[in-house]
Formats: structure tokens, sequence, C-alpha cells
């Protein structure tokens, strides 16, 4: 393409500026509900009915008039020079006195980008918009919580900003960055085709707190996600261009985007994200399936390919912002070494738990000894996740016998075989396990082990305690909790539990509790603790926080899972010590 010369920067701008579009929508109605009023209407609709919502306030115009006015920003990839036409913050509904930033699965983002004739960015396109920047807001993480999936949580996030942004002193509909981390289309769409792209959440120096991020499922939306549209129509030179065709275009394309050529400039999605099968590879003596009992429920079952009479099915229920395949786990692919693994390695959250590798460990052990009951039966592991990727949330908006009922489903799965049940879970997985003690008028026989992976959050002394009680009597039965001393951990210099509400004050509760009935005292002098009963029926494992860490998933990641189901047996601590180092390294797979 031949080189033009360009104006001074502050013309060409001006030139830009009367040519840049208008989001092509129709007015916003009197009657049209309000920022506010909008998200309260939302906030308990499952997520496919709420971004129908989303969708049909934007459709009908239900947009700020300070969102209307695209603004140019300048691109160039040193060679070539441009300007694109952007939205001057993410896409909100409401009105300019009373807004809410929406986030949304990309699903439906694309399809608003679509209805507008816009393009979602590429990372490249958040750089320079942020670089252009009038408003440049600090990001403002929230702490992860059960409702970081939530509309709550959006509301309070967008308040947040909403107080940035006034305390900014700009007018509305300048030119506004790092408020949100943007929904982007990249090369990677075309390998991760059911999943969403993020990228971005600048901080004052330029860098972003997300490098793009392609693990998340496509189901996921959380309060950090914001949409940014761009128009397809730009200018190159000073001359109309379309974006896509700069994008395929191996002469113009990294005027847009860093990865060069773009040959799936967008999210090809036929219908809203529903079951998908699990990224998961594993070896030939392992099976997985998918269970379908309630709605806003998924269920993959980990089992051997040959399953034995006996099996010992462990329900996992997930922690919050986790999907099964994450939980699940395989091996990351190379990465240069730094210091943060969370905030710096793509697909970290694959890294952080390996209950598949956890699995396969146990079932070397137990099938390498004949000593312990648990070598006859079939290790099976049921992975819970649910739509909000928050049991806490979820479950709030549903009938309160639906853990009866998942429990039910999967024991009938196994109908002919003779099945012993384990409860086990992680993070807010905790409230699924508590919230099903709380609707069983009793433990069943066949609930043969409960554990808690630093997931106590829901214990009740009036609701639970008795039960425990009761149900422990049969020495069969085993208790085994996990927790550190998050009441000292800091987030960003902040504590985030209280000292009553996290694990560490549920678990001492639920110690305190059952040694009234049981004689359980501390077994080691070092450091994390151990308490147990006398028969090893009940053990609880508490560590201890002096440098005010968050050790809440790393106690999963050190042998906790394979704790969580052999500790008091004969094979607890065989092969594997309790927060050292993994012990099922060679086991992961890819």
């Amino acid at each position: 393409m031949k080189r033009i010369i360009l104006f001074p920067a502050v013309f060409i701008i001006a030139i830009a500026s009367a040519q840049a579009p208008k989001l092509d929508l129709p007015a916003r109605r009197a009657d049209a509900p309000t920022g506010s009023a909008f998200a309260k209407s939302i906030e308990n609709l499952p997520l496919e009915e709420r971004e129908s919502q989303i969708y049909k306030q934007v459709q009908e115009g239900n947009v700020p008039d300070f969102e209307r006015q695209f603004v140019p920003v300048e691109v160039t990839d040193g060679v070539l020079h441009g300007h694109i036409y952007v939205a001057p913050d993410y896409l909100a509904v409401g009105t300019n006195e009373d807004y809410f930033f929406v986030p949304m699965t990309p699903y439906t983002a694309q399809k608003i980008a679509d209805l507008v004739h816009c393009s979602l960015p590429t990372p490249k396109m958040v750089d320079d918009i942020y670089a252009a920047a009038t408003v440049k807001l600090d990001p403002s993480p929230i702490p992860p919580t059960p409702a970081m999936t939530s509309v709550p949580e959006f509301e309070t996030h967008n308040q947040t900003v909403k107080d940035q942004r006034a305390a900014a002193k700009v007018p509305l509909g300048a030119l506004t960055a790092g408020d949100k981390k943007d929904i982007v289309i990249c090369a990677g769409l075309t390998q991760y085709t059911h999943n969403v792209a993020i990228y971005g959440w600048h901080l004052a120096v330029g860098k972003p707190i997300q490098p793009l991020y392609l693990k998340h499922l496509s189901s996921w939306a959380d309060y950090s996600h914001g949409v940014r549209l761009v128009s397809r129509t730009i200018e190159v030179e000073g001359k109309p261009a379309k974006l896509d065709d700069v994008l395929a275009d191996p002469a113009s394309a990294r005027l847009l985007s860093s990865e060069g050529v773009l040959t799936q400039p967008r999210y090809v999605f036929k219908e809203f994200p529903k079951e998908l099968p699990p990224p998961i590879r594993v070896p030939k003596d392992e099976k997985l399936e998918w269970l379908k009992t309630v709605p806003g429920v998924r269920i993959l079952i980990d089992e051997p390919a040959v399953l034995k009479q006996n099996v010992l099915l462990v329900l996992y229920a997930l922690p919050n912002g986790n999907t099964i395949e994450e939980t699940f786990g395989r091996k990351l692919l190379p990465q240069p070494v730094t210091a943060s693994k969370q905030s710096n390695t793509p697909g970290w959250r694959f890294d952080i738990q390996h209950i598949g590798a956890q699995t396969r460990f146990l079932r070397q052990e137990l099938s390498a000894s004949g000593s312990d009951p648990q070598s006859s039966s079939s290790l099976v592991v049921a992975y819970l996740e649910n739509e909000k990727h928050s049991w806490p949330t979820f479950l709030k908006t549903q009938n309160q016998e639906l853990p009866i009922t998942v429990v039910s489903a999967l024991i009938d799965h196994f109908k002919g075989s003779n099945v012993k049940v384990v409860l086990d879970s992680h993070s807010g997985g905790g409230a699924f396990v508590f919230a099903y003690i709380r609707q069983v008028p009793e433990i069943p026989a066949n609930i043969e082990r409960i554990a808690f992976l630093d997931s106590e959050y829901n214990y009740e002394t009036s609701e639970h305690f008795a039960k425990f009680t009761a149900w422990l009597q049969d020495k069969n039965h085993s208790l085994c909790l996990i927790a550190y001393d998050d009441a000292s951990a800091l987030y960003q210099g902040k504590p985030f539990v209280t000292a009553q509400g996290g694990t560490w004050g549920r678990t001492h509760l639920m110690l305190q509790d059952l040694g009234q009935t049981f004689n359980i005292k501390r077994t080691n002098t070092t450091d994390p603790e151990r308490y147990a009963s006398d028969n090893g029926q009940i053990v609880i494992w508490l560590k201890e926080n002096p440098n005010h860490e968050i050790f809440h998933t790393v106690q999963v990641e050190r042998n906790g899972f394979i704790e969580s189901i052999l500790s008091g047996t004969p094979l607890a601590g065989k092969d594997y010590v309790y927060f050292g180092d993994r012990a099922y390294s060679s086991l992961i797979g890819d």
C-alpha cells in the first residue's frame, strides 16, 4: 500500500472525529428501565435468560447517550497509519445518570456487535485504546468470592467505576479505559472454539493486569469483563477500509493485531453455550462421561474403564470460579519463568488443583494395597459444577432439595453396584455439602466419608452438629477437615474474611463442637497442625499463616485431595505428605 504523508496529529484527529460513526440503535424510549432498575430485574435469572434480556435492552436502544458517539483512536504498525473508531466506554444499559455496565458471555457480545455493525477489539486495539484514553481509571479488582459471576457483584463493581469516573471530572463521552478487561478477538479462537478470550485492565504504567487468556469456557462472565465496540469501518492512510479486510491482509493486519492475520475475527457460536465435551485427554484405562440431571448443573464422571462391583463414588463440588476442565487439570505449555504464576501464565487455573492426577495417584495406591477395604472398590469421581460457577450463589435460586436430587441421581447411575459415597468439596463447593446435610433428616449410612478442603464456610452448629455426631457413631464413617488461617491472610494488603466467617473460624468451631463428644487431640508439634480422634475417624488439619499468605487452593494442590480421601486409613501418608511436594506430578495428563 502506498504511504501517504500525514498531516500533524492534531489535525488528523479532528478530521477523523468529524467522520466518526454513531452507534446504530434506536433512540432510547422514555419508559425504558434505568441501569439500576435493569440490574435488579436480572439478578435472579438463569444465565441464558439474563443474556437474552441484555440483548433485548440494547436492541431496543436502552443505551446511554454518551456511549453513542464513537471516538477515533490512532493506530500504526510502524509503517502504516490509520484510525479505528471505538465506543468511548464499555457497553452499558440505562441513562447518562443511571447506567449499568453489563458483563456478558462472548456469545451475546458478538450478537450485539453484529447488530450494530461493529467488531470486538484485538489485544493490540485494547492497548491502543488505553494509550489514547483521555480518562485512565485505576483497575479496581474485587477479592475472589462466591459472587464474582453474579449480578450483585456486577452492581458493586459498577458503582465503584462510576465513582471513579465521576471523580475524574471529565465529561461523559470522553474516551475512558482501565475500568474493565476486554472480551477480545484473537488467533486462538480458531483453536479454543468454545471459550472466551479476555485481555486488558491496564495499570497506569500501561501494562495490563490480564494477559491474553483463553481458558474460560464461553459461559463464563464475571464482574471484570466489559464489551468495547469497534466500528467495522476504519481508516487506513486517510482512506476508508473494512476492519475485517485489514485483518485478513498480511500487508496490513499488524496495524490492528500484533498476531498478524486473523482468519476468524469473531466468535462463531451457533447457539447459546451449552454442554460441551471436555478438552481432557485420559489414558485408555479411564473413561469420562457427562451426566445430565438438573438444569444449570454440569456433572462429569471420571471412572475406571473396567468397573468393579464395589464403587467408591466421590462427589467433588467445585470451587468458586473454576470449571470442571480447570479442576481436572492438565499440563501447561512451556512458559517463560515468571514471578507470579497466576498473573502471567496462560491457563494457570489448569495447574492449581489437578484432581484428575490426584485421582490417578489414589487409584494406584488403592490397587497396590490389599490391607484397606477401599482397595477392592473402583474409585469414581463426579465433578459437580453449576452455571454460576458458585455453589452458594446458585443454591440461593434453586429448590432446596437440589443437592439431594444430584446425589440420588449419581447413586442411581451406578445401580447394580454396591455404592459407598464420599462428599468432598473445595471453596464454595462446601455450600453444596452443607445444604445436602441440612435437607436430609439424617446423613445416610451409605455416605462413608465427608471431607472439606478449605470449604467449611457454611457450617452452623444448630443445623449440622447433631447430624454429624449421630452419623459418626458408625465407626466406618470418617470426617476430614482441612483449613488454613485465612483470618490472617491479606489480599492487596487487606483481610477478606472475618475471624469467625472464614474456614479458620468455622473449622475451629467444628473442632470445639465435635470435641464435646469425641476425644480429639493434636497429634503433632509441627505446622500444619493435625488433630485426630482416637481411632482416626476424625482428622483435622490446620495450617498456620504467620506471613499473611493465601493458601486457599495451595492446600488442594499439595496433595490435599489425596489426604481428604485417605486420612485416618492405613494408606494415610503413604507415598505422599499433606502440604508437601506434589506426589502425583508424573500422572498429570496433557
